[in-house]
């Protein structure tokens, strides 16, 4: 016998009829501690703890003004030429007026942290989840770990007005090109992305221009959104032009944005 559809039952959004019909309610799962805990690792919960991380970095980083965000290698030791290099950029940072964002861990996140924290400046640590224990170094303020990269990404890239990268891995190659993505494709602002090391990075420059801009890969100006340097005080001075020739923009649109309003106006 065919059973009747009439048998329905609305929850929520969600119609359910005949053998989807569920043996209990929402409320009734809701209440009842009984059972596995199976429920809270479903796909719809992860959409509630997504949400809630998007939530508390919204909420912790909106106001901690103009940032620069420093990605590096977690494996560097202190007292090390490069440690030492991330701790002055990170305090020629903190001086020109600007918060420190790192990933929060250890290595060169831990050095700009540090670099920032001792020049009394804001220093601030976006840790992540991951298989071996990994905590938020000693020389931050304010701090966060997220459980999803992707959240992590988005805060990094929304609240930093230049991204610094030092010598790095896997992880620092992502956000690297995260961020080259993002500005070329004009989803973020023309923000500069600054490489230090030349001897590091040299090797990749040469060869996004020797074989991406030669096969015609990228459009030419692509390769001038990258900067390369060894001097801490040079990445403060590209940081600098760059926000003053946005800004200089910015006043240029906004002087011709009301000249034709004037003009409409008067036309009226």
């Amino acid at each position: 016998m065919t059973e009747s559809r009439s048998e329905e039952r609305q929850a929520g959004p969600l119609t359910y009829r005949g053998k989807a019909i569920p043996e209990s309610t929402t409320d009734q799962r809701l209440l009842d501690r009984r059972g596995p805990a199976d429920w809270v690792h479903t796909d719809p919960w992860r959409v509630l703890r997504i949400q809630s991380e998007f939530v508390e970095g919204f909420g912790m980083l909106s106001e901690i003004g103009r940032a620069v965000c420093v990605f590096g290698s977690a494996r560097i030791k202190p007292e090390t030429p490069y440690y030492e290099l991330g701790e002055a950029i990170g305090s020629r940072i903190s001086k020109a007026g600007y918060t420190v964002i790192t990933g929060g861990g250890p290595g060169l996140m831990e050095a700009a942290n540090k670099g920032a924290n001792e020049a009394g400046g804001p220093s601030v640590g976006l840790g992540i989840e991951l298989p071996f224990e990994q905590s938020l170094n000693q020389y931050i303020d304010t701090g966060v770990t997220f459980r999803y990269f992707f959240v992590r990404k988005t805060m990094f890239l929304k609240y930093s007005q230049a991204f610094v990268v030092l010598p790095g891995g896997f992880g620092t190659l992502d956000e690297l090109f995260e961020a080259i993505t993002l500005v070329q494709t004009g989803k973020v602002t023309r923000f500069p992305v600054i490489l230090v090391g030349t001897r590091f990075w040299g090797g990749l420059v040469d060869w996004i221009r020797e074989n991406l801009l030669a096969e015609g890969l990228i459009s030419p100006h692509d390769p001038d959104l990258i900067h390369l340097t060894d001097d801490p005080d040079e990445v403060i001075e590209i940081i600098r032009k760059a926000h003053a020739e946005l800004a200089s923009k910015e006043e240029s649109a906004a002087v011709a944005e009301l000249g034709e309003a004037m003009h409409d106006a008067e036309r009226a």
